[in-house]
């Protein structure tokens, strides 16, 4: 007997691995009260209590606070996912500048010349400038025309100096209210509302993801600093429990379960260090640092930073029907759903406008070019009169239409479909934004409850620990009801963390983010 006696008193506790914000401290001995949990203010600014460590022990409780608005400011200005968004928008003008490239005015010229047997055949030379003109699809044309040669065709035959060409080329039926070059153009402007709607949902979906990692290394903080109380306290206790049983005043198998409490905190905080760890990794693949011109480069999180503590947001009826009524107007699925449904509309007008006729005039003024021995004068009968003119007719019509049709009633369909699947997903939207405001207001209830709960757990432990001293208790009550209360601190950040996350997916789910919120 006397051996187990020694044996069991002489017990050791493992010694604590290092990990980040929390060293392994030799705790001195205390008396049993030390374990009280004392009142502390908590992050709801509520007057709640919390497990107070030993003298000497550093726990993570205090540091440089990181808060989740600079975080979600950091990771809009430098974050590689966001600057790839941006990169989505100029790329759709990037689209917009090359369809306005049909319109840009075009210099033109072609010389051919045959010379066979010492004789000239011809020598022509054709030189001018077309310009597009956007609305009505018009094409100002000017040309110069300059031929000689024994064997030039009649039509071919110009002044000496020259034949100087002005006029218009004018689309009659199809391609006067819209033509190919329009419709293209139109598109790629539309196409820059859906960039950014895209641009908008990627950083939102960003944002989100952060928001994620953020309150999960909130909730891994908490749990690291709570369960790392707890186990410090299981140590205390196990060495005024040992100290005790060696003077007589405790039972030796009291030591015992002193030891296996503290043990199973020990593994508990090995396990809660890892989890921390983990999370602080999983939140620095959104820190990113970056200069003008140069590639984003990754940060780590200092190890002296913490979280902020969970802010008390509560949320209102008017609230609700400002997230609603912004999801309707701005959320990215619904704006990129009405361009391309503009876009559909174009096209419409585009494949109808193919079903007409294809009818062009092309009319031009003629003139002689400047004599080189007199003063040109554009009034004589060689100048640019209405008698010296030279017009044109360009007449096309499929009999059948059977591939213009086809592709009107394709692009109709289409369009049909885009119209079912916006109303579709506005209602979807407004489900979502309802679930996830249905979720934050159950949150909220849930944390007032818990944080109720938690209180009476601590006034539980408090009389428990009471009992004990008096000698009417036992040391596996004390445990076990210290160890409810950790559970229950625990579920209350659980909460508090659930409720950030469903507050960045409420933002999410109304087409914005909790960052810009």
């Amino acid at each position: 007997m006397l051996l187990w006696v020694e044996s069991a008193l002489g017990q050791t506790l493992p010694i604590t691995p290092a990990v980040p914000q929390q060293p392994a401290v030799p705790v001195s001995s205390d008396v049993l009260s030390r374990t009280a949990i004392a009142t502390s203010e908590t992050s709801t600014g509520e007057a709640t209590r919390s497990l107070t460590p030993p003298a000497g022990v550093a726990l993570p409780d205090t540091g440089i606070v990181f808060t989740a608005q600079e975080f979600y400011q950091a990771v809009l200005r430098h974050n590689p996912i966001v600057k790839q968004a941006a990169l989505l928008n100029l790329e759709a003008q990037a689209q917009v500048q090359q369809a306005r490239g049909a319109f840009d005015p075009k210099l033109f010229s072609t010389y051919n010349r045959k010379n066979f047997g010492n004789t000239l055949y011809y020598d022509k030379w054709q030189s001018g400038l077309s310009v597009p003109v956007l609305p009505g699809g018009l094409d100002v044309k000017m040309s110069y025309d300059r031929n000689t040669g024994k064997y030039l065709n009649p039509e071919n035959n110009v002044p000496p100096t020259g034949l100087i060409a002005l006029g218009l080329s004018v689309p009659v039926t199809q391609g006067l209210l819209i033509d190919a070059r329009r419709n293209t153009l139109r598109q790629a402007q539309l196409a820059v509302n859906l960039a950014d709607a895209d641009r908008i949902s990627l950083i939102n979906k960003t944002i989100l993801d952060a928001a994620k990692a953020y309150w999960d290394w909130y909730l891994g903080y908490q749990q690291f600093r709570w369960i790392g109380q707890g186990y410090q306290l299981a140590q205390t206790r196990f060495v005024a429990v040992r100290q005790r049983a060696l003077i007589g005043d405790a039972a030796p198998i009291d030591t015992t379960e002193a030891l296996i409490t503290a043990q199973d905190r020990l593994v508990q905080f090995q396990q809660a260090a890892v989890d921390l760890q983990n999370a602080r990794l999983n939140l620095s693949t959104f820190l990113w640092s970056s200069q003008d011109g140069a590639a984003p480069q990754p940060v780590d999180l200092p190890l002296t930073v913490i979280p902020q503590a969970a802010p008390p947001d509560q949320t209102s009826q008017m609230q609700l029907q400002d997230l609603l009524s912004r999801a309707a107007q701005q959320h990215p699925d619904l704006v990129k759903l009405v361009n391309k449904q503009q876009q559909l509309t174009i096209e419409e007008r585009y494949r109808r406008a193919l079903l007409l006729p294809k009818v062009s005039v092309e009319a031009s003024l003629l003139s002689r070019g400047p004599l080189s021995d007199a003063a040109f004068d554009g009034s004589n009968s060689y100048g640019f009169q209405t008698d010296n003119h030279k017009i044109g007719v360009d007449l096309a019509f499929p009999l059948f239409l059977r591939a213009e049709r086809g592709k009107l009633r394709q692009v109709q369909f289409k369009n049909q479909q885009i119209g079912l699947e916006r109303q579709q997903t506005g209602r979807d939207i407004v489900n979502e934004v309802q679930r996830s405001w249905n979720e934050l207001a159950t949150l909220e209830k849930q944390i007032i409850t818990q944080q109720q709960t938690a209180a009476n757990q601590q006034t539980l432990v408090q009389a428990e620990v009471s009992k004990f001293q008096l000698g009417e208790s036992s040391l596996f009550l004390v445990n076990s009801r210290e160890t409810k209360l950790i559970d229950l601190l625990i579920k209350l950040e659980e909460l508090r963390s659930k409720h950030q996350k469903a507050l960045a997916n409420l933002w999410y789910a109304a087409g914005s983010n909790v960052g810009t919120r």
